[in-house]
């Protein structure tokens, strides 16, 4: 082949874009219009879309048609006949009743409807007083109980220990003091034996009438009562009224027959002039077991005894007690 303008290029060489260039438009190039590259004599291989050729018949797909719509419209595809129709997304302003095109729905938060808001602050209030409160109460509680221990103590420490059986050293006392006797008998009720009389010379004597027992400072002299109507087995406190003026004075205390510890006291704690018995009159106790039912209580002048007292009443109370 020699040099030469041998005119276009064969369907396969066509530039497509010569008419761009200074020696397409010398060799006659045009801007494509329906057809072609531009060149003179160029093969158009421009066909519709969805047509092929088969065997020299022509197959044209047939194409839907659209038409301009609204911004915002969809236009559905044309289906064959007895085809199902696809499922395709639609934005929810498209449905009836939804928001406008544009507006943004409403944000949710805390699993609640409305705005969203920041931390239950009220909440966390509530808890932290809630906190506050219990421990306020569990000091409180622990305040009462350490009360409480002290005040057992307390009242253990003036009980008196089981080796003090036998009749205390009680403070002066001018009177019987008052206060829930279990059982109260007076001199006359008594049973008086070893010379014991009862007289009422002497003022100042509780019992009924002003009665007492006198001339107990005799050895064998005795007072003796049948008590019955004891609850139940236990310690129980045995007091007497008495008038003593000279010195300690003392006598046998007997239950159900049987000697009692020490002798009870009858020490003068009235601080009486001797032969005062009228100044005298003051309460001695002592601590004896008892047993359910009826019991027998004695005081008696022994030989190791001092006497020289009177005695108005006998009473008894449940328990350790000092009045």
């Amino acid at each position: 082949m020699t040099p030469g303008n041998n005119g276009a290029s064969t369907p396969e060489d066509d530039d497509p874009f010569g008419y761009l260039y200074a020696d397409g438009q010398a060799n006659g190039a045009q801007p494509p219009s329906g057809g072609g590259y531009g060149y003179p004599g160029s093969v158009n291989r421009v066909r519709p879309v969805g047509e092929r050729q088969y065997g020299g018949q022509q197959a044209a797909a047939p194409t839907a048609q659209y038409q301009q719509q609204p911004y915002g419209q969809t236009v559905p595809q044309q289906q064959p006949y007895g085809a199902q129709p696809n499922a395709s997304y639609q934005a929810p302003e498209t449905f009836p009743g939804g928001p406008p095109a544009g507006q943004q729905p409403p944000s949710y938060s805390n699993g609640g409807g409305g705005r969203g808001r920041g931390p239950n602050t009220k909440g966390l209030l509530i808890g932290a007083i809630a906190v506050v409160a219990a421990v306020v109460i569990g000091i409180s509680v622990a305040m009462m109980n350490g009360s409480d221990d002290k005040k057992t103590d307390d009242q253990a420490g003036s009980t008196p220990s089981a080796s003090q059986s036998a009749s205390s050293s009680p403070s002066p006392s001018s009177s019987a003091s008052s206060g829930l006797e279990t059982q109260t008998i007076d001199a006359k009720a008594l049973k008086l034996e070893g010379g014991a009389t009862l007289a009422s010379d002497v003022e100042g004597a509780d019992a009924d009438g002003g009665i007492y027992v006198s001339g107990l400072n005799a050895v064998g002299a005795s007072v003796t009562w049948q008590i019955s109507g004891i609850p139940s087995d236990g310690t129980y406190t045995v007091f007497a009224h008495y008038s003593s003026t000279s010195d300690d004075q003392q006598m046998t205390l007997s239950i159900n027959g049987k000697k009692f510890g020490s002798p009870f006291s009858l020490k003068n704690y009235a601080k009486a002039a001797d032969g005062d018995f009228a100044k005298g009159w003051t309460t001695s106790y002592a601590w004896p077991t008892l047993t359910k039912g009826t019991n027998s209580i004695s005081l008696s002048c022994e030989n190791a005894d001092n006497c020289n007292v009177l005695l108005d009443q006998l009473w008894v109370k449940q328990g350790q007690v000092k009045k």
